[in-house]
């Protein structure tokens, strides 16, 4: 008989972005390993991004239950829809901030600890409760950001006789954005003190990185595993591959994460090579901060750079497929060396070499090298970065551009999910 577990999430169907994703395949494939998922998620979400393809992958006799969640971000829209729908996505410009962005963070760090979904945590404890008494289920999974839904799982551990794994798809007090919310000293401390106690009483943590593993071990003795994100196996039509030496980013690409050492190198390539000028394309999916697209225009690469905005995670994958070269850039600090950005196990599915960007020791240069599927830059390396970029340029015009990955079958969804059946099946 297939063990029932009950995988409390905020984002679902149809919301769109990454953050939905991992939970969304998981739950596509648990049923092959004798696991019955059983899905709660809020009845009326604000979700900052919506993507109605991800309902395709839901199962369609997968159970589903919701409860009403009471979001503040609907009325902060009343003062700046656009601020408020930025730092929902967890966008924050560290320049230039208005009085009411200032003022709407500090509310955020402040009043709503650990975030805006926190009126969630009661009225889904009172319900679950009851759901899993009468439906004698004895497991729970909560997924975070944000991080609040972690709270449901900490109550229900403490009420009831139920094992619970929490899964944290990012860190929680050394993610990114977390020292830009204008935090109190009292603030700082009531976050550690509740990622301390998740963390404790937790019977099973689950990252997806190796460096947030190795963080949290430090605060906790309860096993943890890393289970990263992946690729599902999709079938695709052919697609013609871009007839210009297309470099392309798929994904956010916020303020912090501007690497200026990649627009220089391709701006001097465009201005001393003129083949490459003719050739080259720069181009960017999903939401891309003005400070970056104002650093670009600067080096003069403005006519040479296409910006798609948000696009469906079908039209993503059609453009890693079809582009040259694929970039993963992250912020070059130690704070970010944990970040594993999920396009990047599409990336190394989609088959085209992957340039990597970022700080000494990072998960993303590990895999990248263990895959074969790309190389890894540090910000000081320039002209490594230059040299590379050209070779790839090399191949591109001789017609033999390709990566022969190694060993990528442990990051499908369904190879994953194994595993993570295997954790439940040992509580």
């Amino acid at each position: 008989m297939a063990k029932k577990v009950v995988i409390v999430t905020y984002y679902w169907a149809p919301a769109g972005g990454p953050g939905v994703q991992r939970w969304l395949k998981f739950v596509k494939y648990l049923r092959d390993f004798d696991i019955e998922p059983i899905v709660f998620i809020p009845e009326n979400p604000s979700y900052p991004m919506v993507d109605e393809t991800f309902s395709d992958d839901i199962p369609k006799d997968i159970t589903i239950i919701k409860q009403p969640i009471f979001e503040p971000y609907k009325f902060a829209e009343l003062f700046s829809k656009k601020k408020s729908k930025t730092i929902s996505k967890g966008i924050i410009a560290k320049e230039k901030q208005s009085f009411v962005e200032k003022t709407m963070l500090y509310i955020r760090g402040n009043f709503f600890i650990p975030d805006a979904r926190k009126f969630w945590v009661k009225p889904s404890v009172a319900f679950l409760k009851k759901y899993l008494k009468e439906n004698n289920i004895d497991t729970i999974i909560t997924t975070g950001p944000p991080h609040s839904v972690h709270l449901i799982g900490l109550n229900l551990r403490k009420q009831l006789a139920v094992k619970w794994l929490a899964d944290f798809r990012d860190p929680w007090t050394t993610i990114g954005y977390h020292n830009e919310l204008r935090l109190t000293e009292k603030s700082k401390q009531k976050h550690l003190k509740l990622e301390s106690e998740v963390l404790q009483t937790a019977d099973q943590v689950v990252t997806t990185s190796f460096t947030t593993k190795e963080e949290f071990s430090a605060l906790t003795k309860q096993p943890i595993e890393v289970i990263t994100n992946g690729y599902d196996v999709e079938k695709y039509s052919q697609l013609p591959m871009d007839k210009k030496f297309t470099l392309s980013h798929i994904g956010s690409l916020l303020s912090e994460r501007n690497p200026l050492i990649l627009w220089e190198v391709l701006s001097e390539l465009v201005q001393t090579n003129e083949d490459f000028a003719n050739d080259f394309q720069l181009q960017f999916a999903g939401v891309v901060s003005e400070r970056i697209q104002r650093a670009i225009r600067e080096v003069g690469l403005e006519d040479r750079t296409i910006y798609f905005g948000y696009v469906s995670h079908q039209k993503a994958l059609q453009l890693q497929r079809s582009s040259q070269v694929l970039l993963v850039i992250e912020i070059d600090a130690e704070k970010t060396k944990g970040i594993i950005a999920g396009k990047l196990f599409e990336y190394m599915a989609a088959e085209r070499p992957i340039i990597g960007l970022g700080p000494k020791d990072a998960d993303i240069a590990k895999i990248i090298q263990e895959t074969n599927t790309g190389t890894y830059f540090l910000y000081t390396e320039k002209e490594q970065l230059k040299t590379q970029i050209l070779t790839y340029y090399e191949a591109f015009k001789n017609k033999q551009l390709q990566v022969f990955p190694i060993g990528l079958q442990k990051f499908s969804r369904k190879a994953l999910t194994k595993k993570l059946a295997e954790v439940l099946k040992s509580l």
